[in-house]
């Protein structure tokens, strides 16, 4: 899969490429990540890619021009992408149902504001979406990129080494993922619970169940009407709010 990501900091996302898992796929060419400076695309000698808003207001604005001839010489050199993506707080907000969709992409770009905003003419006519990654503002987005490309990259196949480690994590399935134990097996007074330790697997994978969906249900109780539950989990659900209610003062 191919990311190309339009920065005025290259140095910024090209510094988070190097290390993880994510530097690791990129060495052995799982995914392609090529990343663009956007003053490369000016034609005046001082580079310049912003300018004042029209009406007036605060800060600068990312002026159009060297955005779309950035888009454009990607299409040229590198294909055209099946998404253009304006990272920005008024986009659609970003989670794992969204990472697995564009992971079905095969070329994702990916624009990052900068300063007051983006000349609204790039959302218009080239952006194919906008994407939040939450409900704040960042000073730029290079985060959200980077966000956006380890999310997307580590579904991919070969780039996370053991498959079940992906399939087992928060939000795949709706459910928080459950809690994790190595040695010692006490530490400080604070024992892994007993389960962990009994070599049942059977015992081993209930508990599993049953803490995924206790913390599903005491910090994002939401998530629980659209997560993919079986019958053991289901009735494990039932407990747990049998369990709750029953301990409510009356």
């Amino acid at each position: 899969m191919k990311f190309d990501i339009v920065t005025i900091f290259p140095r910024m996302i090209e510094a988070a490429l190097q290390d993880g898992i994510l530097g690791r796929a990129i060495q052995r060419g799982l995914v392609d990540v090529a990343v663009h400076d956007l003053r490369d695309f000016t034609d005046d000698r001082h580079r310049v890619v912003d300018d004042v808003p029209y009406g007036g207001g605060p800060g600068m604005v990312l002026k159009p021009e060297p955005v779309f001839k950035a888009v454009e010489t990607i299409s040229q050199e590198r294909g055209t992408p099946t998404a253009v993506i304006l990272t920005s707080p008024q986009g659609r907000p970003f989670s794992h149902v969204e990472a697995e969709r564009l992971s079905g992409l095969d070329h994702v770009a990916l624009l990052c504001g900068r300063y007051e905003g983006i000349d609204e003419r790039v959302r218009e006519r080239l952006a194919t979406e906008e994407i939040s990654i939450g409900d704040y503002v960042l000073t730029g987005g290079e985060l959200p990129a980077l966000v956006i490309v380890d999310a997307v990259a580590r579904l991919l196949p070969g780039v996370v080494g053991d498959k079940a480690s992906v399939s087992a994590d928060s939000f795949v399935r709706g459910l928080f993922d459950s809690p994790h134990y190595t040695r010692p097996a006490e530490f400080r007074g604070m024992r892994v619970p007993a389960p962990l330790l009994s070599g049942h697997h059977s015992e081993i994978r209930r508990w599993r169940k049953r803490e995924a969906v206790r913390r599903t249900l005491e910090r994002r109780p939401e998530l629980l009407s659209l997560a993919t539950m079986d019958d053991e989990e289901r009735a494990i659900l039932r407990e747990l709010i049998d369990e709750r209610e029953g301990s409510e003062p009356c």
